[in-house]
């Protein structure tokens, strides 16, 4: 969430970087009006608390002098009665600011690139040359359906479209990437836990999932329990409502699980393959750090994604999203993109973005700061996901005659 205290103190700072992040006018404006009225509220009530106090005074003096308090004590108990009054409108428009400020996005960092979508991302460099074929590369269902390692149709069978089973060496890759990944991020000092695969909605709200975006994710009927769309909730979630010793931090961690989410938003988009599953499985890196180290542990995740791309030997490039292609948490982000040759194109594999305090505020995770206590940073990052990396082995690996050879990093965990 947003700093209710820095939107009350600079409305148009605030404003301006909303703006940035194509924040609808109308739903600016009608933060403004919310944030007035507070305003006004607290204000009235600032008053008649004062007046309040005034007449206590006055009427400690009346006594001592033995002066007559009936006209001043009707007044001070007709003073009590609108005061009360006073704080209950004090209350409802503070909840109703903050009702609206749970819709609003994160501010974007200064130093993102204004944009209006992915188009206007801003390259920052590429790592590895891809490779030329002799032959023109398949994509990676082709190679998939060849290889009898993932049957989308009986993935469909079992539940609908956009599921698949993996089969033979298709499951022995999966798994074997995972545990790979998972080594590795430890090796960089990211301590691997293991969390629940469902989450309860204030795990969600903490980390911006909701309210916006509930048609996204898969919800228990009968219960506010919901499918996670992300580690990220659950891992970032495990320090909700908690106040951190200084020591503690930066708190690194990975995780593996298995994600689900329903696309809502991507309806014709990515339809064939594993591009965009309902489920897949994810190894997420979360962090929480002081905010003057942020930046420090975000170019980590960062360097961490892309050296599991590189000990893979995939092509791939990093990539600065600008404000259009931000995503609701994200104060910066850095994409990293896989080169699919099938495709001939770089797709997207990890997002690691710094929210700064805007999850923290929701979830309530602070540290103690001397004698204050401090909103943590939060980030995260993909490190990495699943079938995305799967799918860029078989289209980067691919020879002529359909066979796929595998990454030598991966063999010592395929026995």
């Amino acid at each position: 969430m947003i700093d209710l205290r820095l939107l009350q103190k600079d409305f148009e700072s605030v404003s301006t970087k909303l703006s940035r992040k194509k924040v609808d006018a109308s739903l600016i404006a009608n933060l403004k009006t919310k944030n007035e009225e507070l305003k006004v509220a607290k204000t009235e009530f600032e008053t008649l608390q004062a007046a309040q106090n005034a007449m206590s005074k006055e009427f400690g003096i009346y006594k001592k002098e033995g002066k007559d308090v009936s006209e001043l004590k009707a007044k001070v108990d007709e003073n009590k009665i609108k005061i009360t009054s006073a704080l209950e409108i004090q209350r409802e428009k503070q909840e109703e600011l903050e009702a609206l400020a749970m819709s609003i996005p994160n501010m974007p960092d200064d130093t993102v690139p204004d944009g209006a979508d992915e188009n206007d991302n801003v390259e920052i460099k590429k790592v590895l040359t891809p490779k030329e074929f002799s032959f023109t590369p398949k994509e990676h269902w082709e190679l998939a359906e060849q290889n009898g390692w993932i049957d989308f149709e009986r993935g469909v069978k079992l539940a609908t479209s956009r599921f698949s089973v993996s089969f033979g060496m298709g499951a022995k890759l999966e798994r074997a990437l995972i545990n790979f990944m998972l080594n590795f991020n430890s090796k960089r000092g990211f301590a691997e836990v293991s969390v629940p695969a469902i989450v309860n909605r204030d795990a969600l709200k903490g980390t911006g999932q909701l309210p916006k975006f509930e048609d996204d994710l898969y919800k228990i009927d009968g219960q506010e329990l919901f499918l996670i769309p992300t580690a990220e909730v659950p891992v970032t979630n495990l320090f909700a409502d908690e106040i951190l010793e200084e020591s503690q931090l930066p708190i690194k961690m990975t995780a593996y699980t298995p994600c689900f989410r329903k696309e809502a938003g991507a309806a014709g988009r990515d339809t064939r393959g594993m591009i965009r599953q309902h489920q897949f499985h994810k190894v997420e890196l979360v962090a929480l750090s002081k905010p003057e180290t942020s930046d420090e542990v975000f170019d980590e995740m960062v360097a961490c994604a892309s050296d599991i791309l590189t000990a893979l030997e995939l092509p791939h490039r990093l990539v600065t999203l600008c404000t259009g292609d931000l995503g609701f948490s994200a104060a910066r982000t850095v994409d990293i993109e896989v080169w699919l040759p099938g495709q001939n194109t770089y797709r997207e594999i990890s997002s690691v973005s710094n929210t700064r305090d805007f999850q923290a505020r929701r979830a309530k995770i602070r540290y103690k700061d001397g004698k204050q206590n401090t909103m943590v940073h939060t980030l995260n990052g993909s490190a990495l996901a699943v079938g995305r990396t799967l799918v860029a082995i078989m289209e980067n690996f691919q020879n002529e005659d359909g066979n796929i050879t595998i990454p030598k990093v991966l063999e010592p965990y395929l026995n």
